[in-house]
């Protein structure tokens, strides 16, 4: 099954800071661009990041707890293929990124079984990725 790619923008308070972040850090590659704002590929997907003053929820996340640890609350991100989930969390370590939650697996032994990992960008947006080595249990109950 084939997804259509989706669109995702956010506020960014400092666009150099964040331009460098999901380009160098991460390795995205950068598409069109002004003074004002910033598209990149991500994983296959249109992310864009505009200047804006902080948002509260960058300020003081708010959290929510899912198996044992305080998730950020709003967040985004990818499912990822499991290699490309575990490249990107040694990429991510290389570049000394601190984790909200380190990379681990999350419900172990039951339905939905996971990688993921949380960090936040530095404008204080969160962000998700994870992983299924079944992506048959992506919905499961």
């Amino acid at each position: 099954m084939s997804l259509p790619p989706f669109h995702l923008a956010i506020p960014v308070d400092d666009l150099a800071k964040a331009r460098t972040f999901y380009r160098d850090v991460f390795g995205l590659t950068e598409g069109r661009s002004s003074e004002h704002w910033v598209d990149f590929d991500f994983f296959g997907h249109q992310f864009v990041i505009h200047v804006h003053p902080t948002m509260p929820y960058q300020q003081q996340a708010q959290c929510s707890q899912v198996d044992g640890h305080a998730v950020p609350v709003p967040h985004f991100g990818v499912v990822l293929p499991w290699q490309a989930w575990e490249a990107l969390a040694e990429r991510l370590q290389s570049h000394g990124i601190q984790f909200a939650i380190e990379p681990h697996i999350r419900f172990q032994g039951q339905p939905g079984e996971q990688g993921t990992m949380f960090l936040y960008d530095p404008c204080g947006n969160a962000l998700e990725f994870k992983s299924f080595k079944d992506m048959g249990q992506l919905f499961a109950s």
